[in-house]
């Protein structure tokens, strides 16, 4: 029976800390010089911004009195008149209401059933008959 060899010394642990010598360092480059390619300058320098000229002084207007007040212009009919002209419609809109009762909603829904039951009988039997053969082609293709 062969005696079992000696298992092999694990190498000492390395210290943590990196000690950089004069011999590591990376030599420094030389500053960089800056060339222009059409020898021009990319810098332009400009002088700051002139002040803007002092505003033109405003010429005050002349004082002018307020006009004098209008006479308030006289109506072609009297205030009762117009009373009764209001009471009368108002009467009127009131009954309108009332009797008719019927909304914005109820007058379009009567005006477009007409026509929503012309088109879908133009169009829904086609419509039905040319989604239903894709339906059929459909479930036929994956059974194949």
């Amino acid at each position: 029976m062969a005696a079992p060899s000696p298992e092999p010394t694990p190498p000492p642990p390395q210290p943590d800390v990196l000690e950089l010598t004069e011999e590591m360092a990376a030599p420094m480059p030389e500053p960089a010089s800056f060339q222009t390619i059409d020898g021009q300058s990319d810098v332009i320098f400009t002088d700051p911004a002139p002040e803007p000229p002092p505003p033109p002084p405003v010429a005050e207007e002349p004082y002018r009195p307020a006009p004098p007040p209008r006479e308030p212009e006289r109506s072609l009919i009297s205030n009762s008149t117009s009373a009764a002209v209001d009471s009368a419609f108002n009467s009127l809109a009131h009954t309108v209401l009332v009797q008719n009762a019927r909304t914005l909603e109820d007058l379009v829904r009567e005006m477009l059933r007409p026509m929503l039951k012309s088109w879908l009988d133009d169009n829904l039997p086609s419509m039905v008959e040319r989604i239903v053969r894709a339906e059929i082609e459909r479930v036929s293709r994956g059974r194949s």
